[in-house]
Parts: C-alpha cells; structure tokens; sequence
C-alpha cells in the first residue's frame, strides 16, 4: 500500500476537483451551475471507475453508496434545471 500526502496527484489521474489539479479561477470568477453539475458528474465517474478497479476495498460499500446518492442528486439537479 502507497501512502500519499493530503494534495498529492495520483498520476494515472486526470485533473479534476478529486485531486485539486483544477485551472485556478479569480475570486471574482464563479463558476456556473451547468459546469458545477459536469465537474461533478466527471468525480462521480471517477469514482466509479475507482471502486470498479478494485480501490479502497475496505470503504467500497460506502464508496459506492455515496456514488449511487451521488448519481440520484445529480440526476435530480438536472430535471429541476431542465438541462
């Protein structure tokens, strides 16, 4: 097992809000619903690809049950935005 300090890149990892590689945004640049709703989905399915190659074992029932809510909150986001 590989111990990684808090912040640090897996490499194999794209840039998401998962392990902090975002574009730097101004403090006056908010981001919007839409991008929030897609950045969350690409954690989500980061997520999921995690768990599905064999990640964490010891926290895979409640990874992938917070993925599922996860998916369903998403999912309601969408219907209430009419996206």
């Amino acid at each position: 097992m590989v111990t990684r300090l808090p912040g640090e890149a897996i490499a194999s990892m794209a840039p998401s809000s998962v392990n902090g590689e975002q574009e730097p945004s101004g403090a006056d640049q908010a981001i919007s619903t839409e991008a929030l709703l897609e950045q969350l989905q690409r954690d989500r399915l980061w997520l999921l690809q995690q768990l599905d190659q064999g990640r964490w074992p010891d926290l895979r029932l409640d990874l992938a049950a917070l993925e599922r809510e996860l998916g369903q909150l998403l999912e309601q986001a969408h219907q209430k935005l009419g996206s």
